[in-house]
């Protein structure tokens, strides 16, 4: 997904910039980036930190930089932050969010002979550089801004620092993540992970609204574009994303997930020995659904935390699936004979779930009873990089509704949890996996999790919907109530 830090100070920033984006590693594991102003220009840096960690990669290297301002960048894919000279000035740029109507964009700048790119991404255009270009394209940065997130189908949140120190955040016109200000004496900073903060000696002030632009200074903070009304941030945050001491829109990671398995726990009870997470994020979740059933916890599982990166990430399966076996180490002792409810927080593909099922069969379990802290994964995110898979027959919902009625099935008969197809759907799913039990997170309970109104929250993995949309959007769906091209049967293999 990526995430950002920026800062400007009236002292020498680099530390605090260092660390505060080091504290976004969890969001990205293939780049990582940082540019500092001083008086005399830019210093810039760029790491592949695919298999090293962000600190590790600038551990020396920030100590040689110095600036009273500077942003930093973890990335999933392209390089960041990028220097660019145009009509606006000379200035830094990180993005974090995904542009995917990418392609028409450019053959439309293309068209107009109006932009060339140099910033190659594995082998396509670095999306950075193309919204720096529609930046460029308008009369002033704020203009540019505005028409970048206009034009950009997907999301976009950014920072832009000048040539000058000036530092200019904005966040998605939708604000699908989140952009947190926080202050201390004689500093301001903005971050997505709230989590940042505290140990840098910050204190939150304020989040910015959805598509608000603002330009910070040491002494405070003044807002160039207005926060639009209308919001859809990401409700998978909560669920896996967010670092759990993080808040956002007042409603804090760690909590919400304690919320999520206490409502699973309600609705769907079972005879257990013990409640475990599946590690990291699922852990919370596990927590939750313990104490609300009173049944003990404990980690059949535990992760080996000092090397292992999310094991989603990696766009090989087979390594995928390497890196989800070798980072969870069993406990016999807590799986031997023993009745097991585990909580995680969703099924993606089920590839790695299969094998962590096996094994903990081997081990001697006697029941495994899963429990998924949101819905069943439906459609493929359209709005951030949340998975690397390359079309929606990746998900596992996906395949076992083509294997019950083919290619022409209506997705939105498989959202009603008390409905027919979505048990057997979720009945195949269960059989596949070997569990003896399955049960999801119900909508209705996820966003009272959560705490923020439903029209506020993006739930388009699970529902299809887009609350973006003027009439809403449901793709995949005979009820769709506004046409567009993503309305489409599954794709055949």
């Amino acid at each position: 997904m990526g995430g950002f830090f920026g800062v400007v100070s009236k002292e020498d920033c680099v530390t605090d910039l260092f660390f505060g984006t080091d504290y976004h590693s969890h969001l990205g594991t293939m780049r990582g980036g940082m540019a500092v102003f001083s008086g005399k220009g830019f210093q810039r840096s760029i790491h592949d930190i695919s298999n090293s960690q962000f600190r590790s990669k600038f551990d020396n290297e920030f100590k040689r930089f110095e600036g009273q301002a500077g942003i930093g960048v973890i990335s999933d894919n392209e390089d960041q932050p990028l220097i660019i000279s145009s009509h606006l000035g000379v200035y830094a740029i990180a993005t974090v969010g995904i542009v995917t109507n990418l392609q028409p964009l450019v053959k439309e700048l293309y068209a107009t002979h109006a932009a060339q790119f140099s910033e190659m991404s594995r082998g396509g255009i670095n999306p950075t550089e193309l919204i720096a270009t529609l930046i460029n394209s308008q009369a002033t940065l704020a203009e540019g801004v505005r028409y970048a997130q206009q034009k950009i189908e997907g999301s976009c949140s950014l920072l832009i620092l000048t040539l000058s120190g000036k530092l200019y955040a904005a966040r998605d016109r939708f604000g699908r993540t989140p952009m947190v200000l926080a202050q201390k004496e004689g500093a301001v900073a903005v971050a997505l992970e709230s989590c940042c903060f505290p140990n840098l000696g910050y204190t939150i002030t304020r989040e910015l609204g959805p598509g608000e632009m603002v330009l910070c200074t040491p002494d405070g903070v003044e807002t160039v574009l207005p926060a639009g009304e209308q919001m859809a941030i990401c409700s998978f945050l909560w669920i896996y994303f967010g670092y759990p001491p993080s808040t956002y829109e007042g409603r804090n990671v760690e909590m919400a997930r304690y919320r999520c398995g206490g409502a699973l726990a309600r609705r769907n009870p079972v005879e257990a020995d013990s409640v475990g997470g599946v590690p990291d994020s699922g852990v919370a979740h596990a927590l939750g659904y313990a104490v609300e059933a009173g049944i003990r916890y404990s980690r059949p599982f535990v992760k080996y935390t000092p090397t292992w990166p999310r094991s989603f990430m990696p766009p090989d399966p087979k390594a995928r699936e390497l890196i989800a076996q070798m980072k969870l180490i069993p406990v016999p002792g807590l799986i031997q004979g023993k009745r097991l409810v585990f909580c995680d927080d969703s099924i993606v593909r089920g590839t790695q779930l299969i094998e962590q099922v096996k094994r903990l069969y081997d081990d001697g379990a006697k029941e495994i009873h899963m429990r998924i802290a949101c819905p069943p994964l439906l459609y493929q995110c359209r709005f951030l990089n949340f998975s690397r898979a390359k079309n929606e027959l990746d998900l596992a919902t996906r395949r076992f509704i083509r294997e019950i009625e083919g290619d022409n099935a209506d997705i939105a008969t498989y959202r009603d949890p008390d409905g027919s197809p979505y048990q057997e759907m979720v009945g195949r799913i269960r059989q596949r996996l070997g569990l003896s039990s399955l049960a999801y997170q119900r909508i209705d309970d996820l966003v009272e999790a959560i705490g923020l109104p439903r029209d506020k929250l993006c739930t388009y993995c699970w529902t299809g919907e887009d609350v973006a949309k003027p009439n809403g959007c449901t793709h995949g769906c005979s009820r769709c109530p506004s046409p567009c091209a993503a309305k489409s049967v599954m794709p055949a293999q």
